[in-house]
């Protein structure tokens, strides 16, 4: 058996120990070995080398394997008792986590676990955080970049780094706190144990009754399985110690067989216990609960059992060999259908990189394709994220080449909205230029040549392409005010001497009179008669002189309150008001076009306020729908396509008059 083997030393058939106990510092510091001057015979030990040297290496090199991973496991949990509970710590997919999701789960751990049973996670978690928000800030900045800004003026400040920072600090303090406190404890624990070991070396010396002696050996093994944690370093060396001691006293004991007959067989029941449960957890489907309970069993077998009779050393070890084994090849199959998850998630992730870069490549150039893209982007981003874990030796290689397809795809994206920035800065030049021929030719007197030169830069300006949003209704009202001004002044110079006008005046002031003080009836059908007939009648009464037609609107406001007293839907009232309006305008080719254009721009500014909502609720991927900042989205986005639908109704109204 090797020396890394503990198993069989624990039933007290080391071959170096046994036969050779005067060189026992090959296992021990010489202060810890036994008095080779003791009262234990000769003829006693030679019958357990004889037995010892039965085993085989082919049997020893069975076990080794697993035995050296068991023992490794054991020397770290006995330095500190908790640390086995990190088992029970439920081991999540953090790599689908978001930055949020993965901040939540450390505050999780380091507020309600052992700060010494988390590293693991805690690494884990730190690992995929930094990596995470390493992408977004690169993100980040090259969109700032993109934007105009200056590398050196970039800051980006994020909720969650901000708490991770937190909890990070409250974890370091924690763990050294923890381990200050557990270096004492393990000092003297040591200490302790090796105070036990020198009181069992003792025992053989000492001249009382053997029943007394064994109370007193039983009475130091309590205090031995009590007395704590002590340094992994200090683990294997201080038990070997410990139990070569042990072997040393109950070869003393065979002065009292019957004592020492009924040790061996109380460890035989246990043992046989022990091997009952591992033959047990073979059979368990759960290869990792079993293997570590396995080790539970191993080292109960080691620290808190001592040997059995010689005849049952060989055949029980056996036994208990065979069960390890077993449970050790079941979890090198389950690691290995694991892994071929693994290779498969690896496969998915690079299907997913490789749809990112066909994306990346594709060169339509307009918004709409750029928003279906980035759309379409986001959704792979989440499904990698979510392809679960590949092999550990090509992690890294398969992150990097996802961050460099998502970062070509940024690069290509920001590069376009340049560029259309550009595009729209060039048109916003182009229409400030046609603002400034309006306001320098709105007070022309020139009518006959003015006039022409007005209409073509209205032409002009619908040809001229987008401009920044922010400009946009500055400018338009801008050349909008100088044009309605030019063509005021030549309506009103028009029909200045228009007598026919003049007296439509007149009477359309007294129809307004009587509109304002008639009474409706109850019946709706009866009062929308009696409306529209007073609507004809405005209508037949001809156009008054231009510089006077504010009347119209206030016959369209008479009749618009008129409305609003029936007993109908908002959305019907304003389309019946809107009615009024065009059949009042609806001679005036001039206004009924300033009408039409109004309407478009109107259906095309509400089209935009959703576009932009729409594409806000990206940034809200990862929260739940009943967030209040989500609920009041999906709210201005419901409330301006129900404007939108009342527009497009106008709109189509207008278009009944061409």
């Amino acid at each position: 058996m090797s020396e890394k083997d503990n198993l069989q030393e624990a039933d007290g058939i080391r071959e170096e120990i046994t036969t050779q106990p005067e060189d026992a510092t090959k296992v021990a510091d010489t202060d810890l070995v036994a008095d080779t001057n003791t009262n234990v015979e000769r003829e006693e030990k030679t019958e357990v080398t004889e037995e010892a040297s039965k085993e085989t290496p082919s049997k020893e090199a069975d076990a080794d394997e697993v035995q050296e991973e068991i023992d490794a496991s054991n020397a770290e949990d006995a330095e500190d008792e908790e640390n086995t509970k990190r088992h029970d710590i439920e081991e999540k997919d953090y790599h689908a986590m978001s930055l949020d999701a993965l901040v939540d789960e450390l505050e999780h751990l380091v507020k309600n676990e052992k700060i010494q049973t988390i590293k693991s996670h805690f690494e884990t978690i730190k690992n995929e955080f930094n990596t995470k928000f390493s992408t977004l800030l690169e993100e980040k900045k090259e969109e700032f970049i993109a934007g105009g800004g200056n590398s050196i003026d970039f800051h980006f400040k994020n909720p969650a780094k901000t708490r991770f920072n937190e909890i990070y600090r409250e974890y370091r303090d924690k763990r050294q706190d923890y381990y200050k406190n557990l270096e004492k404890n393990l000092k003297a624990n040591l200490e302790q144990r090796l105070q036990i070991i020198e009181e069992i070396k003792g025992l053989i010396n000492v001249e009382e009754n053997i029943n007394t002696t064994y109370k007193h050996f039983k009475e130091l093994q309590e205090s031995w399985r009590n007395a704590g944690p002590i340094p992994r370093d200090k683990y294997n060396n201080v038990w070997n110690n410990y139990h070569h001691h042990v072997e040393i006293f109950y070869d003393f004991l065979h002065l009292n067989r019957d004592l020492r007959d009924l040790d061996f067989k109380h460890n035989l029941e246990q043992k046989l216990k022990i091997i009952d449960r591992a033959e047990e957890l073979a059979k368990d489907t759960d290869s990792n609960r079993a293997f570590r309970e396995l080790q539970a069993l191993h080292k109960i077998w080691k620290e808190e059992l001592g040997p059995v009779d010689k005849e049952h050393r060989e055949a029980i070890w056996e036994r208990f060999s065979a069960a390890t084994k077993a449970i050790h090849e079941k979890r090198q199959a389950y690691f290995e259908e694991l892994n071929k998850a693994y290779e498969k998630n690896l496969e998915k992730k690079h299907e997913i990189i490789a749809k990112i870069d066909a994306i990346a490549e594709d060169e339509s150039n307009n918004h709409g394709a750029w928003q279906k893209k980035i759309k379409a982007i986001e959704a792979l981003r989440e499904e990698f994220f979510k392809a679960g874990k590949v092999p550990i030796k090509v992690n890294e290689e398969t992150w990097a080449k996802f961050k460099n397809s998502v970062r070509t795809f940024n690069r290509n994206k920001n590069a376009f909205y340049k560029s259309l920035k550009k595009d729209q800065y060039e048109n916003l030049q182009k229409k400030l230029e046609l603002i400034k021929i309006a306001e320098d030719n709105k007070d022309s007197e020139d009518f006959n040549t003015t006039t022409p030169l007005m209409k073509k830069i209205q032409s002009d300006w619908k040809k001229i392409g987008h401009v920044p949003r922010k400009d946009s209704d500055k400018i338009w009202k801008q050349f909008k005010n100088a044009c309605n001004h030019f063509f005021d002044r030549y309506h009103e110079n028009k029909n200045a001497a228009n007598k026919e006008e003049v007296e439509a005046l007149d009477k359309k002031t007294k129809f307004l009179e009587d509109i304002q003080s008639l009474t409706l009836t109850d019946n709706v059908d009866e009062s929308l008669a009696i409306i529209n007939s007073k609507i004809e009648t405005w209508k037949t009464i001809g156009r008054v002189p231009y510089n006077k037609r504010f009347i119209d609107g206030k016959f369209n406001k008479a009749i618009d309150a008129l409305y609003g007293k029936l007993n109908l839907d908002k959305a019907k009232t304003e389309l019946l008001k809107y009615d009024n309006k065009l059949m009042t305008i609806s001679n005036d080719k001039r206004s009924l076009d300033n009408e039409h254009n109004f309407v478009r721009k109107k259906i095309g500014d509400i089209k935009g306020e959703i576009n932009q909502l729409e594409n806000n609720l990206q940034f809200f991927s990862n929260v739940e729908d009943d967030n209040p900042l989500v609920k009041d989205v999906h709210k201005n986005i419901d409330k301006y396509k129900t404007e939108l639908e009342t527009w497009k109704a106008k709109l189509k109204k207008i278009k009944q008059y061409y």
